[in-house]
């Protein structure tokens, strides 16, 4: 005979018993009719002692069971593979696979966890009802360690132990973004009040929850998270309700995520990781734990993958443009700031507004946009002035770079900006390259492009000395030979950003693996992080 126990909560107190219990049996597709004829049959006790009146109102901190009345087991064993991580003849511990549910339900006959394990253990057919051996429950989507009773002796203590809190419950989760580095969710939890199949978090009427989470690591662009979660409470949904309550629902989590957070992920990224409690005959301590299986590390994979976004700089007349060219022949997403200013200089540009607000009609045309030559002519004579244009335009290219970077998923990008060490936009970037040019070959180059010597002394008096640049560089590129000699050198730049990426991918999952596989033990302590570098 199966028996539910529960501890009376502070929220839950004054509730009928009958409500309480069909509350609890709700997605059994139990009625509160069905309830009130097993409580007036002498089935529910509180406090040990049998109640046999429906409306009597609960108090918390009582400790409540019920004996529903089932028939006899209609399970029907189904052959199929099972991940036992231990086994005696009481307890029975498994690595459930996602997309398999837990026990029948009304809408599930067939081809649940239950079905697979009475196969291989047919001592769970001699438990009454339609969840035999069954103590706590897996979302259908949720992987990982979940617990059988393989006696009524060991599933009535097990039931007990979980109900009043004695089991140590951990999970792993991907959730979109960047929570805090730790934190706990008490919003109590209830019936969505107009989607029946769904859990919400309630001001009123709702059942007590608590959650608790650390943060193991963030993705490098701050996308998603990984989390360590301790519930304390066993409600339906709890973890998935209580995190998009947070903002930061599971990935795949078709339920409770928008739409976006949905298809990132074939399914909710929760996996039940750990897993403590004392065995009900022997009083052992149990301890197991669990790697999250291949889907779950395939998603984390790809997080753990680094965009590099690779700022691109040098003199004028280095080469800056064909690199650029040659990048964007690869296929790979380019950003050229002189191309963000000549919009922004344009007519209705944010730029041109900037400088009438500034210095009113002096630089502009007659259309309303920018007089470049009259801009240029003016920075060339006055130091101070030339400063101040800086200083009002650099801060729309910075901006339009952090468009660009959140408007491209690929994992190089490639920014080209003349004035990126002197816009200080490094710690912007990934990688800074430069491209180095002879200063005789660069300036003959210029001169071929209708730039006097004049001119050439002017623009590079504005910007660092190419040696300057090559310093703070993490590539550099020379472009002292011949167009396909640059082509070669570019295309080995982008081989060593991905060999990059790649090398940072694989320290950090090594690192997870790690915790994964040896976890800490402390419950409420703070625990690893991996650094997203």
């Amino acid at each position: 005979m199966q028996e539910l126990v529960e501890k009376v909560a502070v929220t839950d107190g004054g509730e009928r018993l009958d409500v309480f219990w069909q509350s609890c049996l709700d997605e059994e597709g139990v009625t509160r009719t069905r309830v009130q004829d097993w409580i007036r049959k002498g089935r529910a006790s509180v406090n040990g002692c049998v109640c046999t009146k429906p409306s009597t109102r609960i108090v918390p901190g009582q400790i409540l069971a019920l004996k529903p009345e089932f028939p006899a087991s209609a399970i029907i064993p189904e052959p199929g593979p099972l991940l036992v991580l231990h086994a005696d003849e009481h307890v029975l511990v498994l690595d459930k696979e996602p997309g398999m549910t837990v026990h029948p339900a009304p809408s599930v006959c067939a081809g649940t966890l239950v079905h697979r394990a009475a196969s291989h253990f047919p001592v769970l057919l001699g438990q009454e009802g339609q969840r035999p051996g069954v103590v706590h429950r897996l979302d259908k989507d949720t992987s990982g360690l979940i617990v059988l009773a393989l006696s009524d002796s060991s599933r009535l203590a097990l039931s007990r132990a979980f109900a009043s809190r004695h089991v140590y419950k951990e999970y792993l989760a991907l959730v979109a973004g960047a929570p805090r580095s730790a934190g706990s969710i008490t919003v109590p939890l209830g019936r969505h009040p107009l989607l029946k199949t769904r859990m919400a978090a309630v001001s009123r009427g709702g059942r007590p929850a608590e959650t608790r989470y650390r943060v193991l690591w963030t993705a490098p662009d701050q996308s998603a998270s990984l989390l360590r979660i301790r519930i304390l409470t066993g409600r339906t949904h709890q973890i998935r309700v209580h995190m998009a309550e947070l903002g930061h629902p599971l990935l795949g989590d078709a339920v409770y995520a928008d739409k976006d957070t949905a298809s990132r992920a074939p399914r909710q990224m929760l996996h039940a990781w750990q897993l403590r409690f004392t065995h009900p005959v022997s009083e052992q301590e149990m301890a197991f734990c669990c790697p999250p299986p291949d889907d779950f590390m395939r998603v984390l994979g790809e997080l753990c993958r680094p965009r590099l976004c690779i700022g691109l700089t040098g003199a004028a007349g280095s080469g800056k443009s064909a690199v650029l060219d040659l990048v964007q022949a690869c296929g790979l997403p380019v950003f050229c700031a002189d191309q963000v200013v000549a919009r922004a200089y344009a007519r209705g540009g944010e730029g041109a507004a900037v400088l009438k607000c500034h210095f009113g009609s002096r630089f502009l045309a007659p259309d309303g946009g920018v007089d470049k030559a009259v801009l240029l002519s003016a920075m060339s004579s006055s130091e101070s002035l030339r400063r101040e244009v800086e200083r009002l335009v650099h801060p729309l290219v910075r901006r339009a770079l952090a468009e660009f970077k959140n408007a491209h998923a690929d994992d190089v990008l490639l920014a080209e900006i003349p004035l990126l060490c002197e816009a200080e936009l490094s710690s912007s970037l990934d990688l800074v390259a430069v491209i180095f040019c002879p200063d005789g070959l660069r300036q003959e180059r210029l001169l071929k492009r209708g730039w006097d010597l004049g001119r050439i002394n002017q623009v590079d008096s504005w910007q660092w000395p190419q040696e300057a640049k090559v310093r703070m560089a993490h590539l550099i590129l020379d472009n002292s030979g011949s167009l396909s000699d640059l082509q070669a050198r570019t295309a080995a730049m982008i081989r060593v950003s991905l060999g990059l990426i790649a090398r940072r991918a694989e320290r950090q999952m090594k690192a997870l693996k790690a915790i994964f596989e040896h976890p800490d033990t402390n419950q409420d302590t703070e625990s690893s992080h991996v650094s997203p570098a």
